[in-house]
Order: C-alpha cells, then structure tokens, then sequence
C-alpha cells in the first residue's frame, strides 16, 4: 500500500478506511510503502498503530517500508521505532520473515 505526501487529519481517515478494507482479507503480510510521505502527523501515526494492532490480532505481519528521515523522525521521537518493523524498501519488508 502506497501512500504520498502528507498524512495528516484530512488524510488520515482516507487511509485508516483503506487499511481497514485490506485488513478485511487477513492477509499474512502488509506493507505500507511510506517512501513519499513527506509528513506524518499523530493522527498518521494511530491510523498506523490501529492497523499494526489489528493485523498482529489475527497473527499477520505488519510492516513499513521507506520511511524518509524526517517520517522517521516522529517515530524516533515517539519511540516507535521501537514498536514498529521498518524496512528500508518494500522489497526488504516483504523478503523479511
């Protein structure tokens, strides 16, 4: 799943309502591709956490990929970073086990 530019509070919803529609199918590994989100809010942030929570409910992977230095930021602020597999690119996130 491909995301672009900034996720923020009028964005936010748009994409909780399509992880929400992808979680619907259960898959066994999902990766968000954040390599052109320029800014993330805390609202981008619980869309994400949701989604991560949700997928690790039914034992499925959740995943980023490319997140850019400033992104990465607000992860390492929030100590994310830590809760959340990154991976430098998609192909990374889906060779992962």
């Amino acid at each position: 799943m491909p995301l672009d530019g900034e996720i923020d509070l009028h964005v936010s919803p748009e994409v909780a309502q399509s992880l929400r529609t992808m979680i619907e199918s259960k898959p066994q590994q999902l990766v968000v591709d954040l390599s052109r989100v320029t800014y993330l809010d805390s609202s981008g942030l619980a869309v994400l956490f949701e989604g991560m929570q949700n997928v690790r409910e039914y034992g499925g992977r959740f995943g980023l990929a490319g997140v850019q230095e400033d992104v990465k930021h607000v992860f390492d602020i929030a100590r994310l970073d830590q809760v959340f597999e990154i991976y430098p690119d998609v192909d990374a996130a889906l060779a992962a086990k």
